[in-house]
């Protein structure tokens, strides 16, 4: 009755519009008087709306891989899991090689690369990312389950689509000569613009480049024990670890011999996935030292027969795996 008194009382004073200003703002205010307790708010107490929030204060490394089979040997080898669901993305923190860790699915694809490194960096206090997951093989001289640690990420599909002037031929427009690669037909790659705190103008830049620090340690790891056989299938020669290089990635999967070539020839890429380089854009905003793992499961269109990543996605997961095992073992 109260409420319904006080709606009434407002709706009148609009209605006749008793000094319109006056008595809008006193209505509003008979409002709020008659509301009630306010809502609760639907962020965290002490938060402030639309800031988000950290989790917990411990310093971790950000332990990231695409989907779930690249992710499944490093969950099992968690020490002290816990949790946390954002956005419908589950973060598991807890310990892993003695390493306060927090491992999470980017999930498949750039663009889910790109939200959930910033989602991870938001929510929690990360002081390196590491990726762990498999590839298609780009350079002729690797072999599926060996092992890519590039010291550099870009993107083969930020590219202008160049205008055809002629059969089979493709003209730049004059304001962007210069700002492109080789082509792969009408595709031109070209570098994408940046930012970060440290410098915020655009700044154009084609390779992200991973930490120094963390390559080094990567390359002082030795050999490591890496697997040929998974569930019954196995490979025919001994999977080993490649440091150093390029790496590409983009919003395609590649299973094309002539893309693989030309990928090669351009970047001189080790191997192509679809994350990698979005993860070494968003680290380079945000000032944070990254490195990724990629164990090749397939060619990426360059082998004899049908694409292999199905067949031989289990051995190359766990091979990545064990190299960011070893990799946090010798981190300091």
């Amino acid at each position: 009755m109260h409420s319904l008194f006080c709606l009434r009382r407002f709706s009148f004073r609009s209605r006749f519009g008793w000094r319109a200003a006056a008595s809008l703002a006193f209505s509003a205010f008979g409002l709020l008087g008659c509301a009630g307790p306010a809502p609760a708010p639907s962020h965290p107490p002490g938060a402030v709306a639309g800031v988000s929030v950290r989790l917990d204060a411990t310093p971790r490394i950000a332990v990231m891989s695409a989907f779930e089979p690249e992710l499944t040997l490093l969950l099992n080898r968690l020490q002290g899991p816990a949790r946390h669901r954002i956005n419908g993305v589950d973060f598991t923190t807890g310990t892993l090689q003695g390493k306060p860790v927090v491992l999470f699915l980017s999930g498949i694809s750039m663009v889910n690369a790109s939200m959930n490194t910033q989602l991870v960096l938001d929510r929690f206090n990360i002081t390196h990312i590491v990726f762990s997951g498999i590839a298609g093989g780009v350079n002729p001289a690797l072999h599926i389950g060996d092992v890519s640690v590039p010291a550099q990420w870009s993107q083969y599909l930020e590219v202008l689509m160049a205008r055809e002037t002629a059969p089979g031929r493709f003209t730049v427009p004059p304001r962007m000569a210069g700002q492109t690669l080789p082509p792969f037909g009408m595709l031109y790659p070209r570098p994408v613009e940046t930012r970060t705190a440290a410098s915020p103008a655009p700044v154009r830049k084609f390779w992200f480049e991973v930490d120094p620090r963390m390559l080094e340690v990567a390359r002082g790891m030795g050999n490591i024990d890496l697997g040929a056989c998974n569930a019954g299938v196995c490979l025919t020669h001994k999977p080993q670890l490649m440091v150093g290089g390029n790496g590409v990635s983009g919003q395609a999967f590649v299973d094309n011999a002539a893309f693989r070539e030309y990928a090669f020839k351009t970047f001189q890429a080790n191997v192509l996935d679809m994350e990698t380089a979005a993860v070494g854009m968003v680290a380079y905003s945000n000032s944070v030292p990254y490195i990724a793992f990629r164990s090749l499961s397939d060619l990426a269109g360059g082998g004899e027969a049908a694409n292999e990543m199905v067949t031989f996605m289990n051995i190359a997961a766990d091979n990545s795996a064990k190299v960011l095992l070893a990799f946090l073992s010798a981190w300091k």
